[in-house]
């Protein structure tokens, strides 16, 4: 079976790397698509350089998270390829760009991390996710939740409850990091912040989370996406001296810093997990979730963007003792092995 899986992103670039080697262990030719919605170094070509990835068979460096501008492209490659089955991961123009580029194309996609909902249709995650999975013949479910929305919904294509698989990454690379980068401060004594959702970088919600993070009584690190960064400036908004605004980190660098803080404030989707997988607790800076879980056993914080909330959630946050475990054992990219040999 020949696979030709699309990424864009830090976090797809991060999935890829237990994905890659698992479909090698299986037999299974995978061709990689890198669409360039993430191009800057420290959050693309470095993650190939740490990881070990190996370079993408196209690389099309769009540098660009247009959705439109993706899409021709990329049917382009699949054209060129002729692929047994497109993988697409999570939730990006990236993600919804290479489904639609297989749907017009003729070729079944395979969606990793299927059935997630948030239940906030204002976010364009959420309505690629959907979107996706209608087009989608295979299903890769991270946990039982997911599957069962699927079902709810009546989504046609097949479903598999495989796990997650940047628990997988997570579980692999989190002691490397920690091994080989040592923390910003000392472990224990700060937090990790990271803001770079379209709707949290407009200057008015950016304003109200900085304010917040601002008004915390200990160091807060913030490694700031480019589009963070740019609205941080040119709207002249203030920081606190205790918040240490800092270029994009590194993949093993960011899990060092992450992995050994005392909280992560956040409005990643990926970073809310990973701070679950690091039994960190966590505030994310959202209105809705769509990893429920972490919030139900009381890992997580939902504070939207209210900053007294934020200082409040951060100050008492403490990581569950009998948190269970969530979203798989490190197996995930194995099982999606298994699945897709099958076919």
């Amino acid at each position: 079976m020949k696979i030709l899986t699309v990424v864009g992103n830090r976090p797809q670039f991060v999935k890829s790397a237990p994905l890659g080697e698992a479909f090698r262990e299986a037999g299974l030719e995978e061709v990689v698509v890198h669409t360039g919605q993430h191009w800057d170094d420290e959050l693309s070509r470095v993650f190939f350089e740490e990881l070990g990835l190996a370079e993408p068979a196209h690389r099309l460096d769009l540098r660009t998270p247009d959705l439109h501008a993706m899409t021709a492209p990329i049917r382009a490659v699949i054209d060129a390829e002729s692929p047994d089955l497109v993988l697409v991961l999570g939730d990006t123009n990236s993600t919804l760009a290479g489904a639609r580029a297989a749907a017009a194309e003729g070729v079944p996609i395979a969606h990793v991390e299927a059935g997630l909902r948030s239940g906030d249709l204002s976010m364009p995650e959420e309505r690629a996710r959907m979107e996706v999975d209608t087009l989608a013949a295979l299903l890769l479910c991270p946990d039982e939740r997911s599957a069962a929305t699927l079902r709810d919904e009546g989504v046609p294509g097949r479903t598999a409850v495989v796990g997650d698989v940047m628990a997988d990454a997570t579980l692999r690379f989190a002691p490397i990091a920690r091994e080989r980068v040592p923390p910003p401060h000392s472990p224990g004594t700060y937090v990790v912040a990271t803001v770079h959702r379209e709707a949290n970088v407009r200057p008015e919600r950016l304003r109200r989370i900085v304010q917040g993070l601002s008004q915390l009584d200990e160091t807060v690190v913030l490694p700031a996406h480019p589009r963070t960064a740019s609205v941080l400036e040119t709207e002249l908004i203030p920081l606190g001296e205790n918040v240490e605004l800092r270029e994009p980190l590194g993949y093993l660098a960011f899990a060092s810093a992450a992995s050994q803080a005392r909280v992560i404030a956040t409005d990643s989707g990926g970073l809310q997990k990973e701070a679950y997988w690091y039994r960190v607790p966590c505030v994310t800076m959202r209105p809705s979730t769509e990893w429920v879980d972490t919030v139900v056993v009381g890992a997580n914080l939902l504070v939207d963007d209210d900053p007294d909330a934020l200082v409040a959630a951060v100050g008492s946050a403490r990581f569950p003792a009998e948190a269970p475990p969530l979203y798989g054992d490190g197996h995930a990219a194995g099982r999606i092995a298994s699945v897709l040999g099958s076919l």
